[in-house]
């Protein structure tokens, strides 16, 4: 299983960091040279934003096509100026402002429900040009069980709460979290 050590983890932070204040203050980005295999392995990320208990942005990529680090430092500028559920985060909102990323597994299609673990699966149901994502913490911040996680996803993506018994294709996959 794919875990990132402590000292890749904080540089992920730190890009993540970096590139909203950059993004924020119109000035050019200068990523860190990066020596580690994992940073530089191509891998879908999320990025969450936090201003004390309150989500402030939420944006990632299931399938990317830039390194892990480079993909961080996108989905970061994204959750601050345009996830649009959320106004962007300022510039004095910055020191107080709580970074989470998730850093997410190989996609797995789901044959059995019974094999989805809540926590550490997080979810995707697609059906047609809809489709809707949570990550494995969003079930265990709502105290979901398997069936309240498969409902909320479906909804997610603009589906009834039933969709995934009736065809829709449920997918799976594992994040390592961290803030």
């Amino acid at each position: 299983m794919f875990q990132l050590n402590k000292q890749d983890q904080e540089t992920l932070l730190q890009i993540a960091r970096d590139s909203v204040q950059a993004h924020l203050l119109g000035r050019e980005l200068e990523l860190p040279a990066i020596l580690s295999e994992d940073l530089a392995q191509t891998r879908g990320a999320f990025v969450s934003i936090h201003l004390g208990a309150n989500l402030r942005g939420c944006v990632g990529t299931i399938a990317p096509s830039l390194p892990l680090y480079q993909n961080v430092s996108d989905c970061a500028v994204a959750a601050a100026s345009r996830d649009s559920r959320f106004k962007p985060i300022q510039a004095s909102e910055l020191p107080e402002a709580e970074f989470e990323i998730s850093v997410l597994s190989p996609i797995e299609v789901v044959t059995e429900v019974e094999s989805i673990e809540v926590g550490k699966h997080g979810l995707i149901v697609s059906r047609g040009n809809a489709r809707g994502l949570l990550l494995p913490q969003v079930a265990i911040q709502h105290q979901w069980n398997r069936e309240q996680f498969l409902g909320e996803t479906c909804r997610k993506a603009g589906l009834p709460p039933t969709a995934w018994k009736q065809g829709a294709t449920i997918q799976r996959f594992t994040a390592e979290v961290f803030p």
